[in-house]
């Protein structure tokens, strides 16, 4: 959808029976972020509550006549739904409208197609792009040439549309094996990092929390930050020290955001697997945020669909600076956690003191057998931990020591890994 020149754009909210009025509200307004991120110049908003939606035109005659008169009076290029239309549906409102129709999963493909920077976040957002088009292949000709492009004949019979079938499935099946390729590297890296076993914490949080700024201030990283929805696609790694003078990983990842379409989720699982192999999340949350409670539930679901939800995290309230008095919403006291602002520089004391403590708390008794042509790992067992009882035996060394639970899994995996 991104063009040279801002596009015009209508933006649709619907309220179908069971849903959460103000929830509807608060996701036609971030659509209108979405829709400025990607270029548009959003002109107008209309809304309609339903019943069910119109299996033809989602919306009920009357609200489709009307949306087709403001693009005329309006001379619009487009018009946005905050929902995810069938291609039956899309292809009716463009005749009747006359002007091209994007729902919201196709807005947000079109928002990360124009961020992904790296070739890995380039072949995950066509990926799934490929996999919202297939479904939707009608006869909307020039959309599927756009996205799959170059795309010839067979033979004689063979319909456009078959080919352009044809033709992408064959491009996911091929996406599909360069990602797994990915995997396998990401899966080698994780292996070497692991050589000297460092505790990895992981920025998660919604669409535009400041977790690059806080990852930029804590490491001085050169990434991108930008007051824009889904500013990063690429995951970003850099070392931190902590005050204990412990060392850690500090990894940036993509912004959620409500109702992540699933095939984003699915093609950027490669990238998302820090987050399920991090020791600890850092939910990083614009505080200041009208909506900031229903984000932190949004993060959840995503972390939930990831197998993550359970990891141990700290909650982080951003722009705590932009509060009025500086005082926490009400939701904060069942949900504690360290205020900070990234953008003054406030809090990343208290930050990086509670990180520390967490790897430092829950510490157990434990028992390790080190074989000899593992001894390197002996003098990280008496740095890490403490040392209660070391026993020399023919084979190797044992030792019962307290340690905290994170370091007692490293040590555990590195010895696995290796006898």
């Amino acid at each position: 959808m991104v063009d040279t020149q801002q596009e015009k754009a209508i933006l649709v909210g619907v309220e179908l029976a069971g849903d959460d009025p103000i929830q509807t509200t608060h996701s036609l307004e971030e659509l209108t972020r979405l829709a400025e991120t990607a270029g548009a110049n959003v002109l107008q908003q209309i809304f309609q509550k339903r019943n069910k939606p119109d299996a033809a035109t989602f919306l009920g005659r009357g609200k489709v006549e009307e949306l087709a008169a403001l693009c005329r009076d309006n001379e619009a290029d487009l018009v946005v739904f905050d929902r995810e239309l069938t291609a039956v549906q899309a292809r009716n409102l463009e005749g009747i409208t006359g002007v091209r129709i994007v729902d919201r999963t196709q807005l947000i493909l079109d928002i990360f197609a124009g961020r992904a920077r790296t070739s890995e976040g380039k072949l995950q957002v066509e990926l799934a792009q490929l996999n919202y088009l297939l479904p939707r292949l009608t006869g909307r000709g020039a959309a599927m040439s756009r996205l799959a492009g170059g795309i010839g004949t067979r033979g004689p019979g063979e319909t456009r549309l078959e080919v352009d079938r044809r033709r992408i499935r064959k491009r996911i099946a091929d996406l599909n094996i360069e990602i797994r390729d990915i995997k396998k590297h990401r899966d080698l890296l994780r292996r070497s990092r692991r050589e000297v076993p460092i505790p990895l914490v992981a920025l998660v949080g919604y669409t535009n929390a400041g977790k690059s700024t806080i990852l930029r201030e804590l490491t001085g990283a050169d990434v991108l930050v930008e007051d824009k929805l889904f500013a990063t696609l690429d995951p970003t790694t850099r070392r931190v020290v902590l005050p204990n003078n412990e060392t850690i990983l500090l990894t940036d990842t993509v912004g959620f955001i409500q109702n992540l379409p699933h095939h984003l989720v699915a093609a950027f699982r490669a990238t998302l697997e820090e987050v399920v192999e991090a020791d600890l999340l850092l939910h990083v949350v614009d505080v200041s945020h009208p909506n900031a409670e229903s984000h932190i539930d949004a993060v959840h679901k995503v972390l939930e669909s990831l197998g993550a939800a359970n990891k141990p995290f700290i909650l982080v309230y951003n722009k705590f600076d932009l509060l009025p008095d500086g005082q926490l919403p009400l939701f904060e006291k069942n949900q504690p956690g360290v205020a900070l602002s990234a953008y003054r520089g406030w809090g990343f004391a208290e930050l990086l003191a509670d990180i520390a403590q967490v790897f430092a708390s829950s510490r157990l008794q434990k028992t390790f057998f080190i074989p000899y042509d593992q001894s390197w790992l002996l003098p990280l067992l008496h740095e890490k931990g403490k040392v209660l009882c070391e026993k020399h035996s023919e084979k190797g060394v044992t030792l019962n020591v307290e340690i905290s639970a994170i370091w007692a899994k490293r040590v555990e995996s590195k010895i696995d890994q290796s006898t």
